[in-house]
């Protein structure tokens, strides 16, 4: 299973950061179960969080973009293609991986990557974060952006106010 070896990350002192929760809006139930999962993890930090929606998983990297360059400390990009019979499931998924990976290097604000690309919507459900569910990638997706930004923290040089250059 892809959560095996899943490392404990840090997420200390991240309390009032203002964080931006991007989310597509196809297949409902798997998308309300991320977005329930980044919730859930951020208001149990105390991190500001603001949920942003978009069409689908082709939008995420030009609203992470916005939200980036708005002034969030971090965004949580969340987001469901399952396979088809067409290349679409290809070219969505390319789509959204590169733009998601160009926004934080050329912002340098983290963004937490919580795409699922299954084959089938059981294995989307599996990682939805649902009760029956054997992962919550919408809770690692905001892990992982805020232990970006408590990474980039102790990078920084001294009295330095921002990350991004």
């Amino acid at each position: 299973m892809s959560g095996s070896g899943a490392p404990a990350l840090d997420v200390a002192g991240v309390a009032g950061l203002r964080v931006a929760v991007v989310a597509a809006s196809w297949h409902e139930t798997v998308m309300d179960g991320l977005v329930d999962g980044a919730v859930r993890t951020l208001d149990g930090l105390d991190v500001r969080h603001e949920l942003i929606r978009v069409p689908g998983a082709f939008e995420l990297p030009l609203v992470a973009r916005a939200a980036a360059v708005a002034g969030f400390d971090a965004v949580v990009a969340l987001g469901v293609v399952i396979r088809g019979g067409t290349p679409h499931f290809e070219y969505v998924c390319q789509a959204a991986t590169d733009g998601l990976a160009r926004v934080a290097t050329e912002t340098g604000v983290p963004v937490g990557f919580g795409l699922l690309t299954c084959d089938d919507e059981d294995q989307a459900l599996a990682r939805a974060g649902l009760p029956g569910s054997i992962e919550d990638k919408g809770r690692e997706a905001a892990e992982a952006a805020l232990a970006t930004v408590v990474t980039l923290r102790g990078l920084a040089p001294k009295g330095s106010v921002g990350f991004a250059s």
